[in-house]
């Protein structure tokens, strides 16, 4: 199997006839998901998503791809494709349309819609291209080919992109749901006809590879949500990702059946959901849906929220609830529901938020205690299945954490995928496929950019360290005034902490080690202020370090008279 190098440098010039393919994110990471494709110098990207922070990057926002590599040639891209509406899938677009606005977007009618709606908070109008399952359009030297997959989202797609280099397959997210709710299967028809013409190289979901067997069926989740809603005898207050409207609807047929109105709570929630609707995706009866303001004026077993929150996030509805922060206020009786999978990472924020909400009173339903969400991944039995319909010559794992990737090459590789035909590569590695044959050959910058509120790229990973000490250290400050021709201090020094947890007055202890060494720092001479900085921060340091076994972000200030 081929596989990323440390010591990989930047890629030769593609040859003449061969296709080049970097992934700027969702490589060893379940998120940020971008693919960058090259034929005759040109460009074709592949989802443009945004990875969510976690608890080490405080402060942040969103984590965008690194535009980098494609900067000095936006006007070679031809267009972005977009697989399905998940914001790990189109949540980076009004960033790179920031930088050049009139890049073709092409994407699903659903797609398209809750792209447009959450452009529209950026003031972008794109050039949107809408295409469908079947249908087959070109874009430059790209000819791409569409394929229906079933997916947590409606209206997923694959995609196959055709050059002279080969066809190669990516299959987006999807899984191989044989009930779905909505009717739509993955075209496993497709995929097997695109086998028998020859797939030069399959790039496929990895999120489940380690997981045995096939996923459950999307209807299997329905009954469990009806005996929810039907069994409690307060409100159902409803959790999941804003973007899953098979979801939503069945908590909205489970409230119908009962005799119960619904609200939409939360921002994303209400747009998503309204999109949806004004498409035909979601059937809502009329009078179901009631204002959020107006809930709390209903009987309580009379109505179901639905809302955002499921992973635990600090702003959304269900967090702030969890803390009283909230005007929807949990009580004693009421059901939360927590309607969706755990994303790797947001373990302990659930956790705190489960608790939060059972101080309350409140019964919380989940994933473990009861069958209440299913994956939108394809598990180990699918990805083979596929590997076995579409005979790749070529496999490159996408989409999931290292262990993902790794675990789906192995069953690449149990198909018959030749090992040195089996591409492990990570962000920024670059793949070319020259002759039939896939082959990592460089690498190019694709680190993380951080989102922090207007900010876009201007917190850095010292920035970021800074804020981690800060928050778990605390800070100390010493402030002194010295002669500027002498280097001598005339004033202080003062020393001022907080967040540290050190008494003020043990300062009184370190005050004559600071002292003796600025008197040592003017006898030699010394009237650098950078260098006065680092005596101070030196001795202070290790003084903190010996007593308490801490390490506080010190924060000289020096004032020349």
């Amino acid at each position: 199997m081929s596989h990323p190098h440390p010591e990989l440098g930047p890629p030769p010039p593609l040859p003449e006839g061969a296709l080049r393919i970097v992934a700027l994110g969702g490589l060893g990471e379940i998120g940020r998901n971008m693919a960058v494709f090259e034929f005759d110098g040109r460009l074709l990207v592949v989802d443009c998503g945004v990875l969510f922070p976690e608890a080490e990057q405080p402060g942040i926002d969103l984590i965008l791809p690194d535009f980098d590599y494609i900067r000095d040639r936006l006007d070679d891209i031809e267009a972005v494709i977009l697989t399905h509406g998940h914001e790990d899938h189109i949540g980076a677009v009004p960033y790179l349309l920031r930088e050049r606005r009139n890049i073709p977007v092409v994407g699903s009618k659903l797609t398209l819609a809750l792209l447009e709606a959450k452009l529209t908070e950026h003031r972008i109008q794109p050039v949107k291209v809408e295409v469908a399952e079947e249908q087959r359009r070109a874009f430059g030297p790209f000819d791409c080919e569409f394929f229906a997959v079933n997916h947590s989202i409606p209206d997923a797609l694959a995609v196959a992109v055709r050059t002279p280099a080969g066809i190669v397959l990516h299959t987006g997210d999807f899984r191989m749901d044989q009930l779905p709710s909505d009717g739509r299967l993955t075209d496993l028809g497709g995929f097997a006809r695109l086998g028998r013409e020859g797939v030069d190289l399959l790039m496929s979901d990895s999120t489940n590879a380690e997981v045995p067997g096939f996923v459950t069926s999307e209807r299997e989740i329905g009954p469990v949500i009806d005996e929810v809603v039907r069994t409690s005898s307060k409100r159902v207050i409803v959790a999941s990702f804003a973007s899953h409207i098979h979801r939503v609807q069945q908590v909205i047929d489970a409230a119908e059946r009962h005799g119960r109105k619904v609200a939409l709570i939360g921002r994303s929630m209400v747009r998503n959901m309204g999109v949806a609707r004004d498409l035909g995706y979601l059937r809502i009866p009329p009078g179901l849906i009631v204002d959020s303001k107006e809930i709390e004026g209903w009987p309580p077993d009379e109505v179901v929220l639905i809302c955002t929150g499921s992973q635990g996030e600090p702003m959304a509805a269900l967090s702030r609830m969890a803390n009283r922060d909230h005007p929807i206020r949990v009580a004693e009786g009421d059901t939360v529901l927590l309607a969706s999978s755990l994303v790797p990472g947001n373990e302990t924020a659930v956790t705190r938020v489960i608790n939060g909400l059972t101080r309350w009173g409140a019964r919380v339903v989940h994933k473990g205690n009861a069958k209440v969400h299913v994956s939108g991944h394809a598990a180990a039995g699918e990805l083979l299945y596929v590997l076995n319909l579409t005979r790749p010559s070529n496999f490159m794992p996408v989409h999931g954490e290292w262990r993902h990737l790794r675990a789906h090459a192995k069953l690449a590789a149990l198909t018959g995928v030749p090992d040195d035909h089996i591409v492990i590569a990570e962000d920024g590695v670059v793949v070319d496929l020259v002759d039939g044959r896939a082959r990592i050959t460089g690498a190019v910058q694709a680190g993380y950019v951080y989102v922090d509120g207007t900010s876009v790229g201007d917190v850095t990973e010292f920035a970021l360290k800074d804020r981690r000490i800060l928050g778990e250290e605390g800070f100390i400050s010493v402030v002194i005034v010295v002669d500027s021709n002498t280097g001598k201090v005339t004033a202080g020094p003062e020393i001022h902490a907080r967040g540290s947890g050190i008494d003020p007055d043990r300062f009184d202890e370190v005050l004559p080690q600071v002292e003796k060494a600025l008197q040592e720092n003017a006898a030699d001479g010394v009237v650098d202020i950078q260098q006065i900085r680092r005596v101070v921060r030196r001795t202070v340091g290790s003084w903190v370090s010996n007593t308490y076994r801490r390490r506080p972000m010190i924060i000289p200030v020096v004032v020349e008279v």
